[in-house]
């Protein structure tokens, strides 16, 4: 975390926190002061212990491949996909990275690689001071800072960057931009505290806010429309193209993932933990307490507002010419512009002219539920929608 909990100004420290960000954000910030990064361990910290790797010790003789044929025991070996148990068509499924995806050029794991990415991002593309202006693309490396991959994984560290941010300010220049980087941060921060704070209640149907108060919320669990979600086969355009870029690439934008939860926990009413597991299984960037703190908080069960987004006004504000949707959904790539977010709006003579059918089995599929209708989420709820 940038904030040693240790330091939290709250009675009861992390379990005194606020269930809501905003009064956590503005305590935090006002008294707080975010932690140095860590210096790198010595290399004699990192080794085991000499008793076990003599030549005498089991544990040793395992680990160093002695009396074993294929070596694979040995702390040298690296295992393959196979030895993991994945099967041929897994790894062809992987060995290639599809060329639409939004993570760098020819990225991969580890701290190398993390710190050449921030590096280029803030210093030597100098974006940085323009990131409040673009995190809520969807297409390209650059909208946003991509970080998260290597933060969830431990390659980079949330301190080391916030510092990096205000190496930044003091040499070239300090904006909204700079501050927003670091404000992300802490968002990653209070749900790390938040899943301290309540445990496992963040992977109950409830919530954190319990029984008693999610009482009035009754959730469905339509397998079809499930699949649907997972599958990019909504109908709704914004939705379908995230999903597929999901499945495709291991990444979705912060954009894509609130209106993709929205619509699977207020216009669908699945139970929401369906969404956190499938995203789970899915993102590189996968962070055990961001995703199910960010699930749950989307389904309304940890006590903030119900926020519902409009899909297809989200669709019309951030990807107005529809580049997006046809990138990820090329059977719409003909439709005009002021169709393609809402493809069921044409009729059967302007579907001849682009060449699409929109229908169930059909090219394109209609939207899964109605789009003019109001949930009953919303409708039971003093919610704020049409975001």
């Amino acid at each position: 975390t940038m904030y040693d909990p240790e330091t939290l100004p709250f009675d009861g420290g992390v379990f005194g926190i606020p269930d809501t960000f905003t009064p956590f954000r503005n305590k935090v910030e006002k008294i707080c002061e975010i932690g140095a990064p860590l210096d790198c361990p010595k290399d004699e910290y990192l080794s085991l212990p000499k008793n076990v790797m003599s030549t005498g010790s089991a544990l040793g003789s395992l680990l160093s491949g002695v009396n074993d044929a294929n070596n694979k025991c040995s702390l040298k070996y690296m295992p393959t996909l196979f030895d993991l148990g994945y099967n041929a068509e897994d790894i062809e499924s992987v060995s290639s990275v599809d060329s639409r995806t939004a993570l760098p050029v020819n990225y991969r794991g580890g701290e190398t690689f993390a710190l050449q990415r921030v590096k280029d991002y803030i210093w030597d593309k100098d974006l940085l001071k323009v990131y409040f202006d673009t995190r809520n693309g969807m297409i390209g490396s650059d909208y946003s800072t991509k970080f998260a991959p290597w933060l969830a994984l431990g390659n980079v560290s949330p301190r080391y960057i916030a510092r990096e941010c205000r190496r930044y300010e003091e040499q070239r220049v300090q904006n909204k931009s700079t501050y927003w980087v670091v404000f992300e941060l802490l968002w990653r921060d209070y749900f790390k505290f938040f899943a301290k704070k309540h445990g496992d209640k963040m992977f109950y149907l409830t919530g954190t806010i319990g029984k008693q108060r999610a009482s009035g919320r009754k959730w469905g669990m339509d397998r079809k429309k499930i699949q649907a979600w997972q599958d990019g086969m909504t109908g709704f355009p914004l939705v379908d193209a995230n999903m597929r870029e999901l499945a495709a690439t291991g990444f979705m934008s912060n954009r894509g993932r609130q209106n993709v939860a929205s619509f699977l926990t207020i216009d669908l009413n699945i139970d929401w933990r369906y969404g956190g597991e499938y995203f789970e299984e899915t993102l590189l960037d996968y962070d055990v307490h961001s995703n199910w703190g960010n699930w749950c908080s989307a389904a309304g069960m940890t006590g903030g507002r119900l926020n519902r987004f409009n899909i297809v006004k989200q669709s019309k504000d951030y990807d107005f010419g529809g580049e997006y949707v046809r990138l990820w959904c090329p059977e719409l790539k003909n439709v005009p512009d002021k169709y393609v977010h809402s493809p069921w709006e044409m009729s059967d003579e302007m579907m001849e002219e682009c060449g699409v059918k929109i229908g169930h089995g059909r090219d394109y599929p209609s939207p899964i539920v109605d789009p003019r209708a109001t949930p009953k989420a919303v409708a039971n709820d003093n919610s704020r929608g049409g975001g």
